[in-house]
């Protein structure tokens, strides 16, 4: 994680201003961990109540969103605890979202996010959740919700997708340019419309809906793309890369980046 961590910090950025969403991939740490640093940085001296992570499910297919209500996820780092009032909160005003314990059972696509939540802000509790069947309608309607239940929490939300899987570099940075112009833009009807026509776009794509939904309603008027990069340039294999990205939303006062 410091090695990552580190390895970001090459980069400044500054957001001032509200923080309300991230984007970070979820590989493994040798391969997305530098790019999901960049994201994970900016928690830094911030204050957090609750980190919300949305995340696709790579293992079992099923309708809503599946949660994990109360309890927590053991990390190298310690237990990164749930929030059980905020999980209830959103189960009241979400049909969609329920437990479905054999969702998480193998699912990575949070857990790798928990490392750095822990590593920045150990005591920050989470919200587990993981989309099925990555609908449009289970998409938004996932993010009205989170807008209602976080309304008034100093909540973090964070989607968890990494981006094209097995093209050549070349026609995976084609691939994941449609999702950067999207990102950047913080236009999740965009995004949803390039799903449409191709889901291959990023594994966690209804995810990163959701949250850039909610993080509108919720006031985010600003989208900041921070890092991009392929499996490749860790690697050394261009011929079948997965692509990774992170983002920032909120309200900011400033985007100063300087190489």
């Amino acid at each position: 994680m410091d090695r990552h961590l580190a390895g970001a910090a090459g980069v400044d950025v500054t957001l001032g201003g509200e923080l309300v969403a991230l984007i970070a991939p979820h590989a493994g740490l040798m391969y997305s961990g530098p790019v999901a640093a960049h994201a994970y940085r900016l928690l830094r001296n911030r204050r957090v109540d609750v980190a919300v992570l949305v995340g696709p499910s790579h293992f079992v297919g099923f309708s809503g969103v599946a949660i994990v209500p109360s309890g927590g996820f053991e990390t190298p780092f310690g237990v990164a605890s749930i929030d059980a009032a905020c999980a209830a909160d959103l189960t009241r005003v979400a049909a969609i979202v329920r437990p479905h314990p054999s969702a998480h059972a193998r699912e990575h696509s949070l857990e790798m996010q928990l490392p750095f939540i822990q590593r920045l802000a150990p005591a920050l509790p989470i919200v587990p959740l993981v989309m099925g069947y990555q609908t449009a309608q289970t998409a938004f309607a996932l993010g009205d919700a989170l807008a209602v239940a976080l309304d008034g929490r100093r909540a973090l939300l964070v989607a968890s997708t990494d981006l094209s899987h097995y093209h050549d570099a070349a026609t995976a940075k084609a691939l994941d340019t449609v999702v950067i112009d999207c990102v950047s833009q913080l236009d999740a009807d965009a995004l949803q419309d390039a799903l449409n026509l191709q889901p291959e776009h990023a594994c966690g794509g209804g995810p990163t809906v959701a949250v850039m939904h909610a993080a509108e309603l919720l006031g985010a008027r600003d989208a900041v793309v921070l890092n991009y990069a392929d499996s490749g340039e860790v690697s050394g294999d261009t011929s079948a890369v997965v692509g990774y990205l992170a983002a920032a939303f909120g309200t900011f006062d400033n985007d100063r980046r300087e190489h």
